[in-house]
């Protein structure tokens, strides 16, 4: 184990190399200010991780032109080297991104933020547990991050210091992420999803504003559990006040208190992603209800949760891994959210068919619940002429004439 000054991390990169760095609350953000001033050492190197898009938003291809990224989402910063094709986008689930990550991304070196070591010299991965361990598992040399921000948290992944090849060390704050306000329209989706969940229920939330909404309206539900990719601070007042008795998740996004919290509180439990979004443990698991937000979906119950008028936006996530895995669960049901309408009412988010420049995030056949805030459409075991009823009862009221029209010029020609 070799000690080293954040200034020298530059030092380390040569041309062809591809180097590993942690996305999430995880982002070591002292080494990209080190990169960032000697942008030249970057020439020829390809970064990669998994940044999520609005949290991570550091540009590699900015350093030069020959820097790459290889991402699993097209971020808004990498937007501009996505259209250079200095982005390599990989359209992965997160069930495959964990394996790849370990075996076939040819990592050289893997840049991760721990916390300081304990009294028997061991970090942990703290609130950034998602694809990290299995990049520790390869055969990539290894830099240990050290953070006083980043707290050791309960079943996180711990390694012995002198595991990693070379330390430095980082005092700048960890990346956070404020919730912000509800929109009326999502607070009303948040409401009709509360409704479907009971007490002793296991949620998986995607995150965002929607988690948000539905955390925020479960008000009088006891005993509720989390096992998600992400938490973030709207879980707080429910840990305080018992509705939440458990949480299994990858990854923590908010502010300080979450991330305080994560390190003191034995409820909140980090595991890696390769066993939150497996299959097996997602079967196994009572009462699982998985929501997930969704850009649009259309007639037949296929969805887009990825682009926007034809432009990659994001990417898939874990959303279709929760959205088989769940109803596979004794009990389990998956939930796909959507406001209505968008652009001020003036745009549906039911469609008749998909945007045509627009990927099939989910297929029609993986639909089970569909949520907006004017209701619930239950999808499972209807006949194309009931799905596309139900779809239509929960879309925007303006719409539903247009769309019911559409829908009977599409039965004809079927």
């Amino acid at each position: 184990m070799e000690r080293i000054a954040i200034i020298q991390v530059p030092d380390l990169l040569r041309p062809g190399m591809t180097v590993y760095v942690a996305g999430c609350a995880g982002e070591p953000a002292g080494v990209l200010d080190a990169i960032r001033a000697r942008p030249d050492s970057a020439a020829d190197v390809t970064f990669t991780g998994v940044w999520i898009p609005g949290v991570n938003r550091f540009d590699w291809t900015a350093l030069t032109p020959t820097t790459r990224a290889r991402c699993f989402f097209v971020t808004p910063e990498l937007r501009a080297g996505f259209a250079r094709r200095q982005v390599d986008f990989l359209p992965l689930h997160y069930t495959r991104i964990f394996p790849y990550l370990r075996r076939e991304a040819g990592i050289d070196l893997a840049i991760v933020t721990v916390s300081p070591p304990d009294a028997d010299g061991m970090v942990s991965l703290g609130v950034a547990n998602d694809f990290t361990p299995s990049v520790l598992d390869g055969p990539a040399r290894t830099l240990a991050v050290l953070n006083p921000h980043m707290p050791a948290t309960h079943g996180a992944e711990r390694y012995p210091l002198e595991r990693f090849d070379l330390v430095t060390e980082d005092t700048s704050p960890l990346v956070t992420m404020e919730t912000g306000d509800v929109p009326p329209d999502i607070a009303g989706v948040g409401h009709v999803i509360a409704g479907l969940v009971n007490d002793g229920d296991t949620l998986q939330l995607g995150l965002g504003k929607v988690q948000a909404a539905v955390l925020q309206a479960l008000e009088g539900r006891r005993d509720l559990k989390i096992h998600a990719g992400m938490i973030s601070d709207p879980v707080l007042p429910l840990l305080d006040d018992g509705t939440l008795t458990g949480i299994v998740t990858n990854v923590a996004l908010g502010t300080a208190p979450l991330y305080e919290r994560c390190g003191a509180d034995p409820r909140i439990r980090f595991r890696p992603t390769g066993f939150t979004h497996d299959f097996g443990t997602l079967r196994d698991i009572p009462n699982l209800v998985a929501v997930n937000s969704v850009i649009e979906i259309d007639l037949f119950g296929q969805a887009n949760a990825e682009m926007l008028d034809g432009r990659q936006i994001s990417g898939h996530g874990g959303l279709v891994d929760f959205l088989r895995g769940a109803p596979a669960a004794p009990g389990g049901r998956s939930v796909l959210a959507t406001a209505a309408a968008a652009k001020g009412g003036n745009l549906s988010r039911i469609v008749p068919r998909l945007h045509p420049d627009s990927v099939r995030t989910t297929i029609r056949a993986d639909a089970d619940l569909v949520v907006t805030e004017h209701g619930v459409a239950d999808l499972r075991h209807k006949s194309v002429d009931q799905r596309a009823e139900a779809l239509i009862a929960i879309a925007a009221p303006r719409f539903r004439d247009t769309l019911a029209e559409a829908w009977r010029g599409m039965r004809a020609a079927m």
